[in-house]
């Protein structure tokens, strides 16, 4: 049942004063109390909790703000609750009296995630399966809210430029099993242990062999927990206890995601022809005052062009008139040029080399990457050269993408791609060059300069993203877990942004 009495509590602490004396009227944490109105929570999440059955839940909004506490400062599901007993400031954001403590267990945080936003469900055969994800949903209300809150404030014009760019953010596990992010931190965690203690080292269990099965990495990393609490002398040492924290959310992380052999929902996404990440990307689009008006969220491989349309109508619903949009490379193909073309927005992004993706067979399974300068496969695999063939004069020239032959062997979605006993695998992309003289010409106005002088803007932001809201790296598994913690993040950095720039206006009109 979703409890909703969060907002209508009264309080008789004695010690509420101190949230006078102790939190400055303009904390951010103390404005969003004051000034937003957060019963969207309940409203949301009205489908996610049974009408009938079960104990009244913990409060919506509190496990909502939580989240945002949680992705704000980094910590584990439990470091957090810790820190909330402590810390004043996130005490009065979440309403609570400053006596109290122990508000909620930490595993209740795990369930808000998994359990109201992000469904899950056993089938027949025992197989924990999703049956509902609400993540973009979410993403998409959030980001939708801020706009509404700036354009409210007059600190957001209505016709406005979008500035396009992606961001990628590292699975959970890296570009390891569970198994093997288990065995890391297991060992972390015991190295800490003995560098205060090395006679620990006859206490904690035996490590097992080699059989590669997660359930005995499970198993092993279980009976250390058990050693470590049942000795008790270090499980209040700080860097001990969140290690400790840590490795007991990978474990149940990874029960749960038991049928699993990694984060399957993560790709291998390329920055460079060198360089690769294993996780997801961010697709965001964000207005000349740098607040975010939409985003999307796609596994790493996928090309940054692809999800300009999409951007462009989430902008749209959320209110704003886009004159144009600016971005690098990746934007200027030649579906993304006809369809700002249809809509009236200038495109001011830069031609690349090769623009006019898809003229080869099984176009669909090929995605361009312009960092790397390559084609990547359905499987993730990037080419590894290049070549142009044809002659230029008749219109015949192509760019030929060459692929790793014996990855193609061995490769899932071979059938229809790979031919059988082939010696070599391309991929063929016809060179048109008068397909975007137009855009050519655009590029050398003092127009297109202008614009695309604002491009600096998003790559700040994604900065800001990483190093203020910990975004490098996912904090849960699967991609709804990373949107979820996406739409938080969004939601965060457009509210800051919101009240620097309603600061800076009311410093302009007093001046």
């Amino acid at each position: 049942m979703l409890q909703r009495n969060y907002q209508m509590e009264i309080s008789f602490s004695k010690y509420k004063e101190l949230y006078d004396i102790l939190i400055p009227k303009n904390n951010k944490w103390r404005r969003m109390k004051e000034e937003l109105d957060f019963s969207f929570v309940y409203d949301f999440l009205e489908d996610s909790y049974s009408k009938k059955r079960g104990r009244t839940a913990i409060d919506a909004v509190v496990m909502f703000k939580l989240l945002m506490l949680k992705t704000e400062s980094g910590l584990s599901d439990e470091g957090l609750v810790e820190m909330v007993n402590v810390n004043m400031e996130y005490k009065y954001f979440l309403g609570l009296d400053p006596e109290e403590i122990n508000i909620i267990d930490p595993s209740s945080l795990t369930k808000f995630r998994r359990q109201r936003i992000a469904k899950y469900e056993k089938d027949e055969e025992g197989k924990i399966i999703k049956t509902e994800d609400k993540s973009q949903e979410l993403m998409d209300m959030l980001i939708s809210k801020t706009v509404d809150l700036a354009i409210t404030k007059g600190i957001i014009k209505k016709k406005n430029i979008g500035i396009v760019d992606s961001t990628h953010t590292i699975s959970m596990y890296g570009h390891v099993t569970p198994r093997e992010k288990m065995i890391k931190v297991s060992k972390e965690l015991r190295k800490k242990i003995y560098q205060l203690d090395e006679s620990m080292k006859e206490k904690m269990p035996k490590k097992r062999e080699a059989s590669g099965l997660i359930e005995d990495e499970i198993e092993y990393c279980n009976e250390l927990l058990k050693v470590i609490l049942e000795d008790g002398r270090y499980v209040e040492v700080p860097n001990i206890k969140e290690t400790m924290n840590l490795l007991k959310e990978v474990v149940e992380d990874t029960e749960y995601e038991l049928e699993y052999s990694k984060d399957q929902d993560a790709k291998i996404g390329h920055k460079t022809a060198d360089t690769e990440f294993f996780g997801y990307k961010t697709h965001i689009m964000m207005s000349e005052e740098r607040i975010i008006t939409a985003a999307n969220i796609t596994t790493g491989e996928k090309h940054d062009g692809k999800q300009l349309e999409t951007l462009i109508k989430k902008t749209e619903e959320n209110h704003i008139e886009l004159e144009a949009v600016v971005g690098d490379g990746a934007y200027s193909e030649k579906d993304n040029l006809e369809y700002c073309e249809k809509k009236g927005i200038k495109n001011v992004s830069k031609l690349s080399k090769t623009v006019t993706h898809g003229n080869g067979k099984n176009k669909e399974d090929f995605e361009y990457n312009k960092d790397a300068g390559m084609y990547v496969c359905k499987a993730g695999h990037m080419a590894i050269r290049k070549a142009k063939q044809g002659k230029k004069e008749d219109g015949t020239q192509v760019e030929c993408y060459y692929f790793d032959v014996d990855k193609c062997k061995h490769c899932p979605f071979k059938e229809g791609c790979y031919k059988e006993g082939a010696k070599s695998k391309t991929f063929n992309v016809k060179i048109k060059n008068d397909t975007h003289i137009a855009q050519m010409d655009y590029m050398k106005t003092e127009e297109f300069a202008e614009y695309y002088s604002h491009r600096y803007k998003i790559e700040a932001k994604n900065a800001e993203l990483k190093n203020v809201y910990h975004y490098d790296q996912s904090n849960a598994c699967g991609q709804s877990g990373i949107t979820i913690q996406g739409a938080i993040t969004l939601y965060l950095a457009n509210l800051k942004r919101i009240y620097k720039l309603e600061a800076e206006k009311k410093e302009q009109n007093i001046d």
